[in-house]
């Protein structure tokens, strides 16, 4: 029995350090490959609205990952969350409404590069009171955020309405594209007036799409059309769409028409055009940025051959074209002139690889340049064109002549800031802040106030789900305890002669009942691992919220699995799985007292705790002067500048909660020498901060690398206890455990 018990416990073993091997190997491998790419588009600066991860708050369950719609635009670098495709992430947002610890912010620009962009309020409301700013020229890239910025504008004008003047109408919009005809059409329903000036045609920026290019969005609702699921969907489909809502609504698009400037104020505005003076209440920008392509700058650029897009492959059969520039649009062209057209294709970049596209277009592109259908200019940049030729500068000092015929440039668009000067809405660079922090910091206290109500309103949420979680547990165990209370306080042989135990029993109808609902509470713990890795699931409740029902049943199960047991141990198999699920949940409790301990911050280091703890001990000195008898107080606050005794982390995470538990004790004590209770709280919950500082400044590091292993680990046992469950439910079968 002994040497079975020996090998089960080395099979055991075994098992779990092949799945915590296999576990490592994948991790480093892909760690590997994304801090590969990291360090080659570090000095990429993302495009638009994207998620910045705070390193100290992510707990590496890479939710996140598997929710951005776009791909491997996230990836694991030093065990945590990292944006490594900054230039092709286009702001969908999904993955920090996926973390569910709040690790990723959603900003734009970084810290070290700002990015421009029209600076708005929380309602679109631009620095010029009345013109309003949505879509692609603020920032937002997607087409759902488009069309969703325009929606909530159109509501919010629709709220707030009042008289128009005689002869103007409730607002002009600038532009067609995704923005402008979600705020027309939302005005449409709402009853305003208004024009919708494009001075192009109707589709914004994807009219400029080239033929079947292929873009991708997130389900939206759009009045008159109803809601679009579809997540791939070409140009066509698109123009196709727009103009079926238009239709439907009836809509007056006036295109071709140029607006000039916007003078007036707010409530009468008078809005200068190509076609004539539109007077208006409101004025809305949502032009984007394609109207102002990005040039070249060089001599030769205005010639009738240098365009700023493809359309139609077809116009250029038989010609030489050059394609400028390195991102997805550049290449694009350049691969379906290559596969549409028999034009002879070359496209020059001034980077030694195509860094910046998607890796299907650059595997397409490589394709084509392998087939002899393209040439890759790389290092090159144009400094000259004719009207016959395009001379390049590459390298320090050589040069490249083309014949040539047409020339594509693809170099990204800029936001129009001449027009926008003159309008007058002011710029403002951001430097990794939120749009939703920078307007209310512009609104005011009053606005920074309802933030953190809605904030607040959150965590009651979270707080009252997970009161209905407790509340639910205790009502099954109290009503477990209730149904067995005259047969499990029996012992063995008691147990026996019972008239309860043929049904009480494991074995038994009750007994067997409880276990197979023990078996599926205890399954359903693996339901948070399946939310966050399989991208269907994506979306389906808040992973916070599954966190917490995971945190819940794996809690439970263990107390669940003693009924059925009957409390009792009466095979090595049955202890086996309860040992293992107890060991599981145990580290899975330990691990996020761990996560707790650990310092969250942005970046959080030594020294900044260092300055947080005495400015926090500066704050609280002079709270002792309202105790009766302040020593014991301020001898407490001189301990917890002290650094704690050296000894291994393990040692130190056993030994803290009994420090802070008998911490709690004296502050308690103390609380008799307040008159005031709130000093004494504010006082108590500063102490209680500077105790577990003096900890996270001594273990700081330690910290972080104990709870990367314990995380390992931890998953490495909840999928032994998968093949224990198994072996279980076999085992219950195979001797014939069931209801009869």
């Amino acid at each position: 029995m002994e040497l079975t018990a020996e090998f089960a416990a080395a099979a055991a073993s075994a098992v779990i350090a092949a799945i915590a091997a296999i576990h490592l190997v994948r991790r480093r491998r892909r760690q590997r490959r994304d801090a590969a790419v990291l360090a080659r588009k570090a000095a990429v600066l993302p495009r638009s609205l994207h998620p910045v991860i705070d390193p100290d708050i992510c707990i590496g369950s890479l939710t996140c990952l598997k929710a951005c719609p776009e791909g491997d635009i996230l990836g694991i670098v030093d065990h945590v969350a990292r944006l490594v495709h900054g230039d092709h992430c286009i702001g969908h947002g999904r993955c920090a409404a996926e973390c569910p610890v709040g690790a990723i912010r959603l900003v734009f620009g970084t810290a070290e590069r700002g990015v421009d962009l029209p600076e708005v309020d929380e309602f679109f409301e631009s620095s010029r009171p009345g013109v309003h700013v949505v879509g692609e020229l603020g920032g937002m890239g997607l087409i759902r955020n488009a069309v969703t910025q325009g929606l909530q504008l159109a509501e919010r004008l629709a709220a707030t309405r009042q008289p128009c003047p005689e002869g103007a109408v409730d607002a002009v919009v600038v532009g067609a594209g995704p923005a402008g005809l979600a705020t027309a059409l939302g005005f449409k329903k709402a009853g305003l007036t208004f024009r919708v000036l494009e001075q192009g045609t109707v589709g914004g920026s994807v009219a400029h799409y080239p033929r079947q290019k292929i873009a991708m969005t997130e389900p939206f609702e759009m009045p008159f059309l109803g809601r679009v699921s579809k997540r791939l969907i070409s140009k066509e489909e698109l123009l196709a769409m727009w103009q079926k809502a238009i239709s439907r609504a009836q809509l007056r698009v006036d295109e071709g028409v140029k607006v000039e400037s916007v003078e007036g104020e707010d409530g009468r505005f008078s809005v200068s055009t190509s076609g004539g003076t539109v007077s208006a209440r409101k004025v809305v920008l949502a032009t984007g940025r394609r109207g102002t392509p990005r040039r070249l700058g060089v001599p030769g650029e205005d010639l009738p051959k240098v365009a700023y897009g493809l359309v139609d492959p077809d116009q250029y059969a038989g010609c030489r074209v050059l394609v400028v520039g390195g991102g997805d649009a550049a290449v694009e062209a350049a691969v379906q002139l290559a596969e549409e057209s028999d034009a002879e294709v070359s496209i020059s970049y001034r980077g030694e690889a195509f860094n910046r596209c998607r890796e299907p277009n650059r595997v397409r592109l490589e394709a084509q340049a392998g087939r002899g259908r393209l040439r890759p200019l790389l290092g090159t940049q144009v400094t000259r064109v004719t009207p016959d030729r395009v001379e390049l500068k590459q390298g320090p000092s050589g040069a490249v002549e083309l014949a040539n015929d047409f020339v594509i440039v693809n170099v990204g668009g800029e936001v129009p800031v001449e027009f926008l000067t003159k309008v007058g809405v002011t710029m403002r660079r951001y430097h990794g802040e939120s749009p939703a922090e920078v307007a209310a910091a512009r609104a005011g206290p009053k606005a920074l106030e309802v933030r953190r109500s809605k904030e607040e309103a959150e965590r009651a949420r979270e707080r009252r789900f997970m009161a209905l979680l407790a509340l639910l547990g205790a009502s099954v165990i109290a009503y477990l305890a209730w149904k067995g209370w005259d047969y499990y306080h029996l012992s063995r042989p008691e147990r026996l002669r019972s008239p309860l135990h043929r049904t009480m029993r494991p074995a038994g109808p009750w007994g067997h009942g409880v276990g197979i609902a023990a078996t599926l509470f205890m399954l359903s713990n693996f339901l948070y691992a399946v939310r966050k890795r399989w991208r269907r699931l994506s979306g389906v409740g808040r992973v916070r919220s599954w966190l917490n029902f995971h945190v819940f049943v794996g809690t439970m199960s263990p107390l669940v699995i003693a009924f059925h047991a009957a409390f009792q141990s009466n095979n090595h198999l049955a202890t086996a799985t309860a040992t293992a699920l107890l060991v599981v949940v145990s580290t899975g409790l330990i691990g996020r007292y761990i996560y707790g301990m650990v310092p969250q911050g942005q970046a959080v280091e030594p020294s900044d705790l260092l300055g947080q703890q005495e400015r926090l001990r500066a704050r609280l000195e002079p709270l002792l002067a309202q105790a009766r008898n302040p020593a014991p107080l301020r001898a407490l606050l001189e301990a917890s500048a002290r650094p704690p005794r050296r000894m291994p982390l393990p040692a130190a995470l056993a030994v803290f909660p009994p420090s802070a538990l008998r911490a709690r004790l004296r502050l308690f004590r103390a609380r008799w020498g307040f008159n005031d209770r709130a000093t004494w709280k504010e006082l108590r919950n500063g102490y209680l901060r500077l105790h577990r500082m003096r900890f996270q400044i001594a273990f700081h590091g330690g910290l972080k690398r104990f709870l990367r292993g314990w995380r390992v680990m931890h998953a490495s046992l909840a999928g032994f206890l998968v093949f224990v469950i198994a072996a279980h439910i076999a085992v219950s079968l195979y001797l014939g455990y069931g209801l009869k």
